[in-house]
């Protein structure tokens, strides 16, 4: 599971959900130094960003967009950052709330987990039935957080799963467990793009 390169977004350090920013010229030239062996399927977020990230890290592999990667949608706060919704009250509530509350005009953490783990159940079916031993999901940080909340060990919380851009992680599971109602991924370690090993 991987998380897509720096857009410029989030260089401001803003909400990026629906809008479909490209990667940074620059960042496509650094990724280019951690391309992945191949694996058997790809999946992306429909996104821009995961879709090139794909391309780079993983050249010439079969490509399946999955529509319910997409990031979360941050309704009111979509592109702006924290110093611009200081003064916002809704954003101060939904500070307070730990993030639990619903988006203004967006989703709520639950409806975005539970739309992320669709996705999530149909690529292990998917894999499942091809037999495929190796996949790699490029998508976005929320969607790698909502996955690996819900069903990650070693358990931790939503936002204990944060990674950076073009970082993630190394899962294991049986698909055939998950599709009979495991649900269970084992994480056995993470991905740094720094040195670009575990």
């Amino acid at each position: 599971m991987i998380r897509h390169g720096k857009t410029h977004g989030n260089l401001l350090g803003r909400y990026i959900g629906t809008t479909d920013e490209p990667l940074l010229p620059e960042e496509e030239e650094d990724l280019k130094k951690y391309a992945f062996g191949p694996v058997d399927r790809v999946f992306v977020s429909p996104r821009k960003r995961c879709v090139r990230t794909a391309e780079i890290l993983f050249p010439g592999q079969e490509m399946e967009v999955v529509p319910e990667f997409a990031e979360c949608d941050f309704g009111e706060f979509e592109n702006k950052n924290y110093q611009e919704l200081s003064d916002n009250p809704d954003y101060q509530k939904w500070i307070d709330s730990g993030g639990t509350l619903q988006f203004p005009g967006g989703e709520s953490m639950i409806s975005f987990q539970e739309r992320c783990m669709a996705g999530m159940d149909r690529v292990a079916a998917l894999a499942w039935e091809n037999q495929w031993e190796e996949i790699a999901l490029v998508v976005h940080g929320g969607t790698i957080m909502s996955i690996l909340g819900a069903c990650g060990f070693p358990k931790q919380e939503y936002f204990d799963w944060h990674v950076d851009n073009g970082e993630g992680y190394r899962v294991r599971f049986a698909p055939e467990a998950y599709c009979r109602g495991s649900r269970q991924m084992v994480v056995d370690g993470r991905i740094v793009r720094d040195s670009g090993k575990e």
